[in-house]
């Protein structure tokens, strides 16, 4: 170890992984799926039209082997997954910038790689916050480029605060856009699913509770952001989106009434997750092209 680096940045000093190309069809079901999962009579788009902003979270899933998972249900190894102990993640936000919008039934690119690797100290410890960035074809074109902070720490966090949820309180905030979400376990299950995410705060309320210390089943940070853009894919459809933006700030849990809210400003979109206890768990704009 160098003079003077921290033990996150011992472990990661060396880790350089290269980039990864992978292809997807862009196949119609999975767009079938999630159209269901939001309530929607029918699917949101159809083959050769474009794919809303975000919904390639669908897309170019990787399923790992059974064994190849750790104890709380996330892949124990992975390209981009940082080396270190006992190794905790979360989903911190991130950014997309649009060029054009993929189009749903036809071969898709992605190219993936580390953009970025830096070690910060937080209220509770160190901290290793990782951007990974994708890259986005069809058709020889890069039609969007996407980039994700997810953040990770050594070993456990620490006991976390007692949060009491109320599954009756209605937040009420005042907004030209809203949208009213109960999240219950059944949803988030399918969620999962649709994402290949099997880490078991999502679905094992034991497992959430006592292990994590959390209050209930964790809603998945990804499901908060494309809520936030289904206000403008249902309020303002005839705009097409051609930046986003989104931050995860604190946890909502399964039961729990979410207010999902927005408003144009300046000509851009800016929108939040409220529940009673919060009014900003998530945070997100949208600029047009």
């Amino acid at each position: 170890m160098q003079f003077g680096m921290s033990s996150l940045q011992a472990s990661v000093e060396s880790w350089k992984p290269g980039p990864v190309t992978d292809e997807d069809l862009l196949p119609t079901g999975p767009v079938a799926a999630l159209s269901a999962l939001l309530d929607e009579a029918e699917p949101v788009t159809t083959v050769g039209d474009p794919l809303p902003p975000l919904w390639h979270w669908l897309y170019f899933l990787n399923w790992p082997a059974q064994h190849d998972l750790g104890a709380d249900g996330h892949p124990a190894h992975g390209r981009f997954l940082p080396p270190i102990p006992d190794r905790q993640r979360m989903f911190a936000g991130g950014r997309c910038t649009i060029a054009e919008p993929l189009r749903l039934g036809e071969r898709a690119e992605r190219v993936s790689s580390l953009q970025n690797v830096v070690v910060k100290q937080g209220r509770t410890g160190e901290l290793l916050f990782v951007t990974q960035r994708h890259e986005f074809r069809q058709g020889g074109r890069t039609c969007q480029v996407e980039e994700q902070d997810i953040v990770y720490r050594s070993g456990r966090s620490p006991a976390r605060g007692t949060t009491v949820l109320d599954e009756s309180a209605v937040p009420t905030l005042d907004a030209p856009w809203k949208l009213a979400v109960q999240p219950d376990p059944t949803l988030l299950f399918r969620f999962s699913a649709l994402t290949a995410n099997a880490h078991r705060i999502h679905y094992d309320a034991p497992y959430a509770q006592d292990a994590e210390g959390y209050p209930g089943l964790v809603v998945h940070g990804p499901l908060l952001a494309l809520l936030m853009l289904e206000l403008v894919r249902r309020n303002d459809p005839s705009r097409r989106v051609g930046s986003l933006s989104y931050r995860l700030r604190s946890p909502v849990f399964s039961g729990e009434r979410l207010l999902v809210c927005g408003a144009l400003s300046d000509g851009r979109a800016e929108m939040q997750v409220a529940t009673q206890r919060e009014t900003q768990h998530a945070t997100g704009e949208v600029t047009f092209a």
